[in-house]
């Protein structure tokens, strides 16, 4: 079989995806020690970045709305982790816990979706999104002893056993946002998610239940980021507030979608690789305004590149 055929019969993202799988599932094998490596520990934040890039991404890249509330369900999904560990009814990388801190992100984003997407567009609705963030962490700072108050939720790091499952796992939620983005774009709901997101009038003219679609898109995200959320509990055995609904949350998958081009599946790929690769070389090298190094790439990268990469070197 020619490259041609080939290439004709497997799309270029789902070769991509597959190719990636392939290289991610090898890599910790080719290391000596994976404790100590360096670029295991980077790899996994990599893949992590590109889960929380992907939910954004289905809301804002392909519905169009534009959502600031990603620390919200990220920090509801590590504090279910962590209040069901410490009760005795969750466990280290339990898949009930993991799937409920998932599902509690998506009820979260359900009930404060319908209210919002229903009235709110644009810049009031990214307002009201970030709101809930804010709310949220008020509300577990003064939690009590549920919540461990300003200080968090201690877990037992003595459960610990490699980073190598760290790897694995982030690397398949990476895998596994990527493919449901994938498949929602290609099927007849990801016509209608952009369909909604060019024009709402012509979408409702069509016969698309425009606020069916867009909650069902902001759930999906939350759920991805409720993922990554308890995935990081496990891996910092603390979970408090000014962590964990930390802007940082928010604004990583924004950077990461604008950077590698929204609306595109591989597109948050990309932004995970580049901004991972700028924010390791300016903690080392420039430590001191690595802060200020986020803002700076976002607006360089508005002004250069308002498509992305992918997208700039597509059109190319």
């Amino acid at each position: 079989m020619t490259p041609g055929k080939f290439a004709g019969k497997i799309p270029l993202p789902l070769a991509i995806i597959v190719a990636f799988a392939a290289v991610g599932c090898i890599l910790p094998r080719l290391v000596q020690d994976t404790e100590s490596s360096y670029l295991i520990y980077v790899l996994f934040q990599i893949f992590l970045f590109i889960t929380l890039a992907q939910g954004w991404n289905l809301v804002a890249g392909y519905t169009g709305q534009i959502s600031l509330g990603q620390h919200a369900f990220f920090g509801s999904g590590a504090y279910v982790t962590a209040m069901f560990w410490n009760s005795g009814l969750g466990g280290y990388f339990d898949p009930f816990t993991i799937l409920l801190s998932g599902f509690a992100a998506t009820l979260l984003a359900i009930l404060i979706g319908i209210p919002l997407l229903s009235r709110l567009r644009g810049d009031y609705f990214a307002l009201g999104t970030l709101g809930l963030g804010e709310i949220l962490r008020v509300i577990v700072i003064q939690g009590g002893a549920i919540t461990g108050g300003s200080s968090g939720l201690i877990l037992p790091s003595s459960a610990y056993t490699s980073i190598t499952i760290y790897y694995y796992y982030s690397l398949a939620l990476a895998l596994f946002a990527t493919l449901t983005v994938y498949l929602i774009t290609k099927s007849r709901r990801g016509l209608a998610l952009v369909a909604v997101r060019d024009c709402e009038i012509a979408a409702a003219a069509s016969g698309i239940h425009i606020l069916k679609y867009k909650v069902v898109a902001f759930a999906i995200g939350a759920f991805f980021t409720g993922l990554c959320g308890s995935l990081q509990a496990y891996y910092l055995f603390q979970v408090s507030a000014p962590n964990f609904f930390s802007l940082n949350w928010t604004l990583y998958p924004v950077i990461i979608c604008v950077l590698g081009g929204v609306g595109t599946v591989i597109g948050p790929i990309v932004g995970a690789f580049v901004l991972t690769a700028l924010f390791e070389v300016s903690k080392e090298w420039l430590p001191m305004i690595h802060p200020i190094l986020s803002g700076v790439l976002v607006v360089v990268v508005i002004i250069f590149l308002p498509g992305g990469i992918l997208r700039t070197k597509l059109q190319r």
